[in-house]
């Protein structure tokens, strides 16, 4: 009975498909909606990664019931990838900028392998090509004047090829996106427009998601392996938390995009990421490791991870409230407190972690509903894909970034002279003798 169930409702996507495929040119179905069945059965073609067991755990942990498999599951993949994230910190900074990279490009394929699923559009072969062609100008874009101009300049301001890509990045840059906007114009169809259309906005989407958010994290480990390890820690120790306390204690539902996301996994992992988030920063605040700026030195030729730490990473004095101080006096303590300040910045980034981070899994729960499909892929087992395990993390990158500009960017006379450097050696000693002029007529430097 149900074998023949499955097979009628199998002949009647096949019918829909035709149907959606096989439209008279010039009819007023030339941009046709797909129907829902036809939506439906594509979605379910892609690999559900949550519910993939790897056969040797399968086989060990058959006994347990589904709900404690996929939490055991689940937990050996988390811990195998807080190691693996450990190992690449201990590489450093740059390690973390190409583990950066590789995640944007897997969540880029994830995500237009789904529009893929959706649209798909056969005798039409530029979609993928189109789409890899646009990730490839804007990271060029990004990345190519920014990064290669502010933190690279010294070392590609010695070939004269790369000055010239320098000085002209932008046009460069909009030479590629026209040739790949008049490429997809030349590749209209007339039985395909409205899915052409709905897959240019899907990829330019996923461009503005997943490339600007990369980018904004990469800026954020130039200022400081802490102000990329501590947020990300963050979104790591809610989700987790979350999950716990939502697993032993949740009952009364959060949100309805999420049905087991529960107030008790909020409030609990919210509390558990302000406190370790804390933690985290103290013990980080104490190696330059974490806190030094990246910054590529001329006289060694390397990039450079000691300094003299910011004042925001060395401790400070705080006086205490009046009430507290005397509470703390008559126990024959001290009124005042020593305490790092990135410890109280980290209390900001803990408490957008915990109210709004979550929203960034919630904004794909809703968007994995409304193709009805569980994961984005299959890459981590009882986790799904790369992009449901980041999701949170690239709106968690913006704040980071909106927030060091804000409170904590200053400028430093290493990003100047990386500016100077840039310039032929004859504005060098042009500059080099209006500085010094400058300095004299102010009585800094003796005639």
């Amino acid at each position: 009975m149900t074998s023949q169930a499955d097979s009628e409702l199998r002949k009647r996507v096949a019918d829909a498909e035709e149907r959606a495929e096989q439209v008279v040119p010039g009819s007023d179905s030339d941009d046709d909606r797909l129907p829902e069945q036809v939506r439906e059965h594509r979605t379910k073609q892609i690999n559900q990664g949550a519910s993939q067991e790897p056969s040797v755990l399968h086989t060990l942990l058959s006994p347990l019931p589904p709900r404690w498999r996929n939490w055991v599951i689940r937990g050996i993949f988390t811990w195998l990838m807080i190691g693996l994230f450990c190992l690449i910190i201990y590489v450093g900074p740059l390690a973390l900028m190409f583990t950066t990279l590789l995640v944007q490009v897997w969540c880029f394929k994830e995500i237009i392998n789904i529009g893929y699923s959706v649209y798909r559009m056969h005798g039409l072969p530029w979609f993928r090509s189109l789409s890899w062609w646009f990730l490839i100008t804007s990271n060029y874009f990004f990345y190519g004047e920014s990064l290669v101009a502010d933190y690279f300049s010294v070392i590609f301001s010695k070939s004269d090829i790369m000055r010239w890509l320098i000085a002209y990045h932008r046009l460069t840059s909009f030479t590629m996106y026209i040739v790949g906007f008049v490429w997809f114009v030349l590749s209209l169809k007339k039985r395909y427009y409205m899915r052409q259309f709905s897959l240019f906005a899907w990829t330019h989407v996923a461009l503005l998601i997943v490339v600007t958010q990369s980018y904004l994290i990469i800026i954020n480990i130039f200022h400081g392996m802490i102000w990329f390890i501590v947020p990300v820690s963050m979104i790591v120790i809610n989700d987790v938390m979350a999950y716990m306390f939502g697993f032993f204690f949740g009952k009364t539902p959060l949100i309805q995009l999420s049905p087991k996301k529960t107030w008790e996994g909020f409030i609990g992992g919210g509390i558990s990421t302000v406190f370790l988030g804390m933690l985290l920063s103290y013990a980080m605040c104490q190696y330059p490791f974490f806190v030094c700026p990246v910054e590529y030195s001329e006289s060694e030729d390397s990039f450079n991870y000691t300094c003299d730490p910011s004042p925001i990473f060395r401790p400070q004095e705080y006086s205490l409230p009046e009430t507290l101080a005397n509470i703390f006096a008559l126990m024959g303590w001290k009124k005042t407190a020593t305490i790092y300040p990135f410890v109280l910045h980290s209390i900001a980034l803990s408490v957008f972690s915990s109210v709004i981070g979550p929203f960034g899994g919630f904004f794909a729960s809703g968007f994995k509903r409304a193709f009805k499909i569980k994961d984005f892929g299959d890459v981590i087992p009882g986790h799904g894909g790369m992009m449901d395990r980041f999701d949170c993390q690239y709106l968690m990158a913006t704040f980071v970034n909106v927030y060091i500009m804000t409170f904590i960017s200053e400028t430093s006379p290493q990003k100047l002279l990386q500016k100077v450097y840039m310039l032929k050696p004859e504005q060098q000693l042009q500059l080099y003798n209006m500085l010094q002029d400058s300095l004299i007529v102010r009585g800094i430097l003796q005639p």
